[in-house]
């Protein structure tokens, strides 16, 4: 009983943890919501975001709404004399959140954007930054190129690195000012090539996605922060199959051995059925304290499995002591999360499942003779 309770809460605190945790680092990256351009299509060249029918003020009046700030993007090259590597150049602006962006620093600072000229200030990946051999406060040149048009060369100083473990994003991201890709893509001063949507809760992107969808206007889309990068989705969607696989396999476990326990309490005390039918005991009413008395030898098993469940998801909830490779699981440590609801029910759910799985069993009583029962040894 012990073991089922903590492989199950284990189970349940790190499936549900990744998952949380995974989807929160894309969120908090990019946005739970993006709205972009339909000329854009999966381009990572944002075109002008379309004026007509969007009401950004709308959207920041949504109770669940938190920030919403602007961005445009293009690809380029950065080089230097020991290598380069390609990058989606995102340009952010005044409204950018540093603060919600700040857990994913390791050195520096986040971009200070003022949108007062140009901004020369970019904060990189760890991954680009170990690629150049870069370290803050190093400049770095970087190309972008047009169609038909000459390569345009842009001079940045390192002012930040950050490392968010998702392999997509390191890969290729670099956060910098606004004015450059305006200027590179041609857009006006104040034209912008997306937005970013945070919410409070990013469980809510689901059911704040369609309110939203209503307010960008109809050349312009929105896109779910899980929509972004679909094979991290569709990773993220097998936790929910091993979850339950497992919950079901430690049940099965748990009812088979509770099982074995009323059967033997059974045959340890044919004499007492015997003498309890004689002095007319019903067999309901037997069955029903036998079943009692079976589950309440459970509780020790259920609370010494919670005690010791609880206490090892603690201890990875504050030190971080399992370590996973972020290339593989897009987190460096193994996530969980307690969620008292889930807790509860597993060691409820568990109790209840074993006090009906004991009621057939239980039936053996009423084949008990009371004759053959007191002559029993």
């Amino acid at each position: 009983m012990a073991l089922g309770i903590i492989v199950s809460l284990i189970t349940v605190s790190t499936g549900f943890g990744s998952k949380k945790a995974i989807k929160e680092r894309l969120a908090d990256f990019s946005g739970h919501i993006t709205v972009k351009s339909t000329r854009s299509n999966s381009s990572y060249n944002t075109s002008v975001l379309d004026n007509q029918g969007l009401s950004i003020k709308k959207i920041q009046e949504i109770p669940d709404v938190e920030t919403v700030q602007k961005y445009a993007m293009v690809t380029g090259i950065m080089r230097n004399q020991h290598n380069f590597a390609g990058i989606i150049f995102k340009g952010v602006g005044k409204d950018f959140d540093s603060l919600r962006f700040k857990k994913f620093l390791i050195a520096g600072t986040s971009p200070k954007v003022t949108e007062v000229g140009y901004y020369n200030g970019v904060t990189i990946s760890q991954k680009i930054a170990n690629d150049l051999h870069l370290k803050v406060n190093d400049s770095i040149v970087t190309v972008f190129s047009k169609a038909d048009q000459k390569p345009i060369y842009r001079n940045f100083q390192v002012v930040g690195i950050y490392r968010t473990d998702i392999k997509m994003i390191d890969d290729q991201f670099v956060l910098g000012g606004i004015n450059h890709v305006r200027k590179i893509q041609d857009m006006k001063p104040d034209e912008i090539g997306g937005l970013d949507i945070f919410l409070k809760n990013v469980n809510d992107i689901d059911s704040d996605f369609p309110e939203i969808e209503k307010l960008i206007g109809y050349k312009n889309y929105a896109e779910k922060a899980t929509e972004k990068f679909p094979q991290i989705t569709d990773w993220i969607s097998i936790f929910d199959t091993n979850i339950a696989l497992i919950i079901i396999i430690m049940l099965i476990v748990v009812v088979i051995n509770i099982i074995m326990v009323l059967l033997i309490l059974i045959i340890e005390r044919t004499n007492s059925i015997g003498l309890l039918k004689t002095l007319g005991a019903s067999n309901s009413q037997i069955r029903a304290t036998f079943i009692n008395y079976t589950l309440i030898i459970m509780i020790p098993g259920l609370l010494y499995g919670n005690a010791i469940g609880l206490g090892l998801i603690l201890i990875q909830k504050f030190f971080g002591v399992i370590k996973l490779n972020p290339e593989n699981y897009y987190v460096s440590t193994v996530p969980v999360d307690l969620n008292p609801i889930a807790i509860i029910s597993i060691s409820v759910g568990i109790l209840f499942i074993s006090g009906l799985a004991l009621i057939v069993p239980s039936y053996l009583i009423s084949k008990i003779s009371p004759v053959k029962a007191i002559k029993y040894n």
